[in-house]
């Protein structure tokens, strides 16, 4: 298969349109006839205006349908307040910004479940994650479109497919591994001793204590994030990593973890319009870096946003987020043989 494939566009959407059913029509289709063949990408969190909008989705599920495939359109919940914490109020968030069955022709499904809980392991190996946790539609679906909205973020320096493929497929609990070691800290004034976080660790570490609050063993807690991850009122204490080299070593793993389990049903999709300074998940203003240059398909997540950077110039990335190491991202790939 060619590396990358690169359909050129200007700002307009009849532009825009004409390039991706171009990059379409180039694209290999490493799926069976008749499968299911899940459309991976982000739809915004509530309150963004720099999302992707729904028409390349649904044009994206229009090729697939005929081409003899049955699309869905699918994303996971987070582990921070907001519009996609659950799995009702992501699809709420969703249908807001027009990504529903209605409009795009297609099921929108929630990767991981409605509680979060739709998830299984699969082998990582690597220095940080033995295993990693992601949605289980690695093991259901047929086939995946990895569509990824290519623009700056905050802790990677950019988010493309290898974020894509690493926070979009996690689940809660891998979202908060990839952020940080983690041991829980309860903020008792949100408890509702529900019991939840006791009924989900894997090692005995939660226990009931005083007046029915969990109480945490810290020398039997392994640091699985699974307590955070399924807390319905968020009282146990979400961590972020100061350690951004981490980070990027983090993310690149679980990618190539999800990589390995799908890369023999899956093509990937940048799309290099709207490039803006921060992730979808940041609600507000979101200002663009650098003009729209169109779409940019392939088979290998690291090749495409390698392709990517260097199509856009990294320095737009640089100039916006100083003193991000994610050149460490490719390095630690090479390392790794991902």
């Amino acid at each position: 298969m060619t590396n990358v494939i690169f359909q050129r566009s200007n700002g307009s959407v009849e532009s825009q349109l004409t390039a991706l059913r171009m990059l379409l029509g180039d694209l290999e289709k490493p799926f069976s006839k008749g499968t299911e063949v899940g459309i991976k990408l982000h739809w915004g969190e509530l309150g963004n205006h720099s999302y992707l909008p729904p028409l390349f989705a649904r044009e994206i599920a229009r090729w697939l349908a005929q081409e003899g495939f049955k699309p869905f359109v699918f994303d996971t919940t987070v582990l921070y307040s907001g519009g996609r914490r659950t799995g009702q109020d992501t699809l709420t968030t969703a249908a807001a910004h027009s990504y529903n069955e209605a409009y795009l022709g297609c099921p929108v499904v929630v990767g991981d479940g409605l509680d979060g809980r739709d998830v299984v392991d699969i082998p990582s190996g690597h220095k940080h994650f033995k295993t990693i946790q992601v949605t289980s539609l690695v093991e259901k679906a047929g086939g995946f479109v990895v569509f990824s909205h290519f623009k700056g973020h905050l802790a990677s320096g950019f988010g493309g497919a290898i974020k894509n493929l690493s926070m979009g497929f996690g689940s809660r609990a891998q979202k908060q591994r990839m952020h940080a070691d983690v041991k829980p800290r309860l903020r008792q004034d949100k408890c509702t001793r529900c019991g939840l976080c006791i009924e989900v660790c894997p090692a005995g570490a939660a226990q009931s204590g005083d007046e029915g609050y969990p109480a945490y063993d810290l020398t039997k807690c392994v640091g699985c994030a699974q307590c955070i991850a399924c807390c319905p009122e968020l009282a146990l204490k979400i961590l972020w990593s100061p350690n951004l080299v981490d980070f990027q070593e983090k993310i690149t793993e679980t990618a190539a973890g999800v990589w390995k389990h799908i890369q023999d049903r899956t093509i990937l999709i940048n799309a290099l319009v709207n490039i803006t300074c921060e992730c979808d998940c940041f609600p507000g203003d979101n200002p663009t870096i650098f003009h729209d240059m169109g779409f940019l398909g392939g088979y290998h997540p690291v090749t495409l946003d390698a392709e990517s950077l260097k199509i856009i110039g990294t320095e737009p990335f640089d100039k916006t987020h100083p003193n991000t190491p994610w050149q460490r991202q490719f390095d630690y790939a090479r390392e790794i043989a991902f």
